[in-house]
């Protein structure tokens, strides 16, 4: 049985009889070239499915020759002699499927043949639309036609509707900020600004200003008069990303804001009203961390008057190719690429595998892919090795730590590096957790030797 047409396209009469022997046996179809003229000439005549192409060749730089076999649209094997770096990139950039130094590895060369076929399977109906990669990319887009998904979407309708407080609940990558650009872009304040504020990226006064803003002269550094991100955002949205990072000294100001619609600058006597409405998000369990005593309980209702769950990948796996489609032109569209399809049989290992790291951690992975990607569909081995490989490592790491005897004081310096690490080095919330004052928690780290680039 014939599997397909090869165009074999190189100066060396022994190296192309010796292919075309092997490659016939495999029940390919063959034709040679032994210069590039003969080799444009054959592409037109044979119109091969692969072309394997010499770097080196009498009349002309195979690379060159890349440029006018394109028109072929097959994928093109090269070959060379030249092991440099410059060479791999240049054969890479202008388009071959794969790069085989020389000796050739036969081996090495049936796979890379095999998969330059595998390309060449005809879509499905499915498939086919999304052929142009780049084509439909649609920015902020929340994908998902699974049970679990179409309830968030009912919910984003209705809150879109009115202008109460939503907690949005769920694990990191789930795409919360993308539900509260949606309520704000499906509301009709959408055209009044919509402002996000990360509560876990700034700390103390600075997160403050941030907030409600500050006179002139308010504190160190304060040479002029700053509006806050509620101010700026008018009758529009301030989005709290990561709301129970909030430091528990801000917490009463924000719930008075809250009750009253009311603010004051830092450093300013004039009350500021605003309009705005609020939306909060967090991965972390709120309730608990009442129960804890790390977040006030009064704002905790303030912040949940409507709530929604985001599900984790995991529990709608059903929407996985469908956010792989989404994906991929959406990474085309920033990566100037055209890969228009990722192999069944990684779609089939993608949804064996939990996502922990959820939507981020999927189009993390797409990227890596498209980028290594050498024709326009991605193969299972590209993404295969990346499926919860950190996670490996962390698992090797606890087996060792296990059979590892620890003293306390190894223990304590741990913990404490853990504790800073969660509230992103805040001195004074390490101290809270870990219930001891700021001059014990100097004196421990020093002790222990640990530091951090920030000054406390």
């Amino acid at each position: 049985m014939k599997k397909g047409k090869i165009l074999i396209i190189d100066d060396e009469r022994s190296l192309l009889e010796s292919f075309e022997m092997f490659l016939s046996e495999k029940g390919y179809v063959i034709e040679c070239a032994m210069n590039a003229q003969e080799g444009l000439s054959k592409s037109r005549s044979f119109r091969p499915d692969v072309i394997i192409l010499d770097v080196r060749l009498p009349d002309m730089n195979g690379i060159d020759l890349i440029e006018k076999l394109k028109e072929r649209e097959c994928p093109i094997i090269i070959i060379t002699a030249f092991h440099d770096m410059e060479t791999t990139i240049k054969a890479v950039k202008s388009g071959a499927f794969e790069y085989i130094p020389k000796p050739i590895d036969v081996e090495e060369l049936e796979n890379a043949i095999e998969k330059a076929f595998k390309s060449l399977i005809p879509f499905s109906e499915s498939e086919r639309k999304i052929e142009d990669g780049s084509s439909g990319f649609e920015e902020g887009r929340i994908i998902g036609k699974s049970k679990i998904m179409k309830e968030v979407f009912k919910a984003i309708g209705i809150l879109s509707e009115n202008r109460v407080t939503v907690l949005i609940e769920g694990e990191t990558g789930t795409g919360k900020e993308l539900i509260a650009r949606a309520i704000h872009m499906h509301s009709p304040y959408k055209n009044e600004p919509f402002r996000a504020i990360n509560c876990s990226a700034i700390v103390g006064t600075l997160l403050e200003s941030e907030l409600f803003g500050h006179e002139k002269g308010a504190f160190t550094g304060a040479i002029t008069t700053k509006r806050g991100k509620i101010e700026l955002a008018g009758e529009g949205t301030v989005f709290f990303d990561e709301i129970g990072e909030l430091p528990l000294e801000l917490q009463p100001k924000l719930l008075r804001f809250l009750q009253e619609k009311e603010f004051e600058r830092i450093g300013g006597e004039k009350r500021i009203y605003s309009n705005a409405r609020v939306i909060a998000a967090t991965n972390r369990d709120l309730w608990q961390m009442v129960q804890d005593g790390l977040f006030r309980e009064d704002l905790f209702y303030r912040l949940s008057v409507t709530v929604i769950k985001v599900p984790p990948l995991r529990e709608r796996k059903s929407d996985i190719p469908l956010l792989v489609d989404y994906l991929l032109k959406k990474i085309n569209y920033t990566l100037k690429k055209n890969v228009k399809k990722v192999e069944p049989q990684a779609i089939s290992e993608m949804m064996k595998y939990d996502w922990p790291g959820n939507v981020r951690e999927l189009e993390n992975i797409l990227t890596h892919a498209v980028v290594n990607a050498r024709g326009d569909v991605i193969p299972a081995e590209l993404i295969t090795p990346l499926l919860g490989k950190k996670f490996f490592a962390k698992e090797q790491q606890i087996k060792k730590d296990l059979n590892k005897e620890f003293t306390l004081q190894e223990i304590e310096k741990d913990y404490i590096i853990k504790i800073l690490e969660n509230t992103h080095w805040h001195l004074g919330r390490a101290c809270e957790i870990l219930g001891i004052s700021r001059p014990t928690l100097r004196q421990k780290l020093k002790d222990y030797g640990i530091s951090h680039q920030s000054k406390f």
